[in-house]
């Protein structure tokens, strides 16, 4: 979508901060909903909730398509990212419990290898359809697309939670919703707010969340219980997600808008850098559990010398050799949080738990998003800005990684003595 916001300006007659909500919108609304999107899929059903996700992604597609003004697109963009938020937590715990465990990271790695293609592709498929039909065409895509994955859904077996009772734990679904609300929002719109404002939203949120945990506390069932967050391997990989996709979403909104811009490219050719890394995501699927959190450290050290790299290059061919191998590694980054956090929880609360790592890696999508636009309000490709942000978000995924080696070191310490039977017996 980002390379299709100017033609969307032409078109509907929009610009400035209006078309920055055709990506926000969608992140906000995702970000919201998902993680008692995952919870409701375990206790209604990870299938039926799947098909009734595409179906609302689907529809919602179909009136983007057609939209006529910039209001309803931003509107049916919320409706959307409300399909994603039951699609994405849902698809996910649905492979973890139809396959075996010895079968299971395998065949997580291979469907989000083929998710790493289409968003790798993404640039590049979006940026010819914008250039040769229009940018109506992204959204037209995404209506077959739906269709065909909800009659797929719909011939695979249900699974629930065994576990719990068929009853939703509401006031914590209205708290968590409201308090990811006030999140996003302020992730969001809060850098353009005078700073008693966004101190002020601040607040907001943390009263928010603080409710939510006493609220969780007290519930008989939760809609998140809170041992998950005292689950340490896997809180480690979803904040050290966090950062790869933020790292992620900076390096696919800067790099085809440098190569627009600095080297005069084509939307097409600009896409096109991104082919060649797609497949490695499929490869985080073979990586041991014991291994994880390691290679996440790697992973995120290599991201943040690939963003540094690429913000001291002036070499063509040696920008787009740093930027495929970038991709590459954020890839396997980004589908490594999600298989390895899936193997650390029981395969029954698989929901909850994609969809807690879920939200915490969109919200961070948005912190992303809000980081880029840097770049875009001083023009497309503008190299000062694009290199400012790059090097702002390598440092920070410079300091996740270093952080996560450290925990690493720290934990397999307490571990081996125990082991030997040291401490513990």
């Amino acid at each position: 979508m980002n390379l299709a916001l100017p033609q969307i300006g032409r078109d509907l007659h929009a610009g400035g901060d209006g078309l920055q909500w055709v990506i926000s919108a969608y992140l906000l609304s995702t970000g919201t909903l998902m993680l008692g999107a995952g919870r409701l899929g375990d206790l209604f059903g990870r299938r039926r909730l799947l098909v009734t996700g595409l179906a609302v992604f689907g529809a919602s597609s179909l009136v983007c398509a057609l939209a006529s003004t910039l209001p309803v697109l931003v509107v049916a963009r919320v409706a959307q990212g409300a399909g994603a938020a039951m699609i994405m937590p849902v698809g996910l715990s649905l492979l973890t419990n139809v396959y075996p465990a010895e079968l299971r990271g395998r065949a997580t790695g291979w469907a989000l290898g083929i998710g790493g293609i289409a968003t790798a592709c993404g640039p590049f498929i979006g940026g010819a359809l914008t250039e040769s039909v229009s940018w109506r065409a992204l959204f037209w895509l995404n209506v077959p697309l739906a269709v065909l994955g909800a009659v797929c859904a719909s011939r695979t077996a249900e699974s629930y939670d065994t576990s719990a009772p068929r009853s939703v734990d509401w006031s914590g679904l209205a708290g968590a919703t409201a308090a990811l609300a006030a999140l996003c929002v302020v992730i969001d719109r809060g850098p353009r707010w005078p700073w008693p404002a966004a101190l002020a939203g601040v607040a907001v949120v943390v009263t928010l969340l603080t409710l939510f945990v006493r609220r969780e506390r007290a519930a008989g069932h939760p809609l998140v219980a809170l041992s998950l967050f005292r689950n340490g391997p896997y809180m480690a990989l979803t904040l050290a997600g966090a950062a790869a996709n933020t790292t992620t979403v900076m390096f696919l909104f800067v790099v085809p808008l440098t190569l627009q811009g600095q080297w005069d490219l084509s939307v097409v050719l600009a896409g096109t850098a991104f082919l060649a890394p797609a497949l490695a995501m499929a490869l985080a699927g073979r990586v041991p559990p014991r291994a994880a959190v390691r290679l996440m450290a790697g992973c995120l050290c290599g991201g943040a010398l690939v963003l540094a790299c690429l913000a001291r290059t002036s070499s063509f061919t040696l920008y787009v050799a740093v930027a495929t191998v970038g991709g590459a590694i954020l890839g396997v980054a980004n589908s490594l949080t999600l298989i390895a956090t899936q193997g650390l929880i029981r395969p029954e609360r698989a929901g909850e738990a994609s969809g807690v790592t879920k939200t915490v890696i969109t919200v961070a999508a948005g912190l992303g998003v809000g980081l880029a636009g840097a770049v875009t309000d001083q023009g497309v490709g503008s190299e000062a800005a694009a290199n400012t942000a790059l090097l702002i978000t390598a440092s920070g995924c410079l300091a996740a990684s270093v952080a996560l080696a450290v925990w690493n070191r720290l934990r397999e310490g307490m571990v081996r003595p125990d082991r030997a039977g040291g401490i513990g017996g």
